[in-house]
């Protein structure tokens, strides 16, 4: 009877357990391995979502460093048309003033020129009048002519 007395309460017991008890623990085991699944499901979410990142990250570094490298470029051609600029004026500059120069020159050389006529003409006019003052005489005319050949 002890024996039947303690199968009976135990089939009460586990009876009880599989209504009470066995279902509320199912259910937060359930539940508990649905948060797991759905935590590794996030976690593979974020994991693709990380390398996805990284990916478009690599490509604005790679579109940046594109974007440096043409900058920098077009920074090397407008420094090479400032040194051409620069130098184009510069011979510009050297040219206007080989002009002005040559300017000078010329005047100078005109000026010269009507100060030699000037001489030229005081030594003629000096020369006629010794020519006068003697007597006609083509040796001597030859003579004061080589003389005034030689002073011009």
């Amino acid at each position: 009877m002890t024996l039947l007395g303690q199968s009976i309460a135990m089939l009460v017991f586990v009876w009880f357990c599989m209504k009470k008890i066995w279902p509320p623990i199912m259910a937060a085991i359930e539940e508990r391995q649905a948060q797991i699944t759905e935590g590794l499901a996030a976690a593979e979410r974020g994991q693709q979502s990380l390398d996805k990142a990284q990916a478009e990250s690599g490509d604005i570094v790679d579109n940046a460093r594109k974007q440096a490298t043409t900058i920098l470029d077009q920074a090397h051609a407008r420094a090479n048309e400032i040194i051409a600029e620069g130098k184009s004026s510069g011979v510009k500059e050297r040219e206007r003033q080989l002009a002005a120069a040559t300017a000078d020159v010329e005047q100078e050389t005109n000026r010269a020129r009507e100060e030699l006529r000037g001489q030229v003409s005081a030594i003629a006019v000096a020369s006629a009048e010794k020519i006068l003052r003697r007597e006609i005489d083509p040796k001597a005319h030859a003579d004061i002519l080589s003389d005034l050949a030689n002073e011009l």
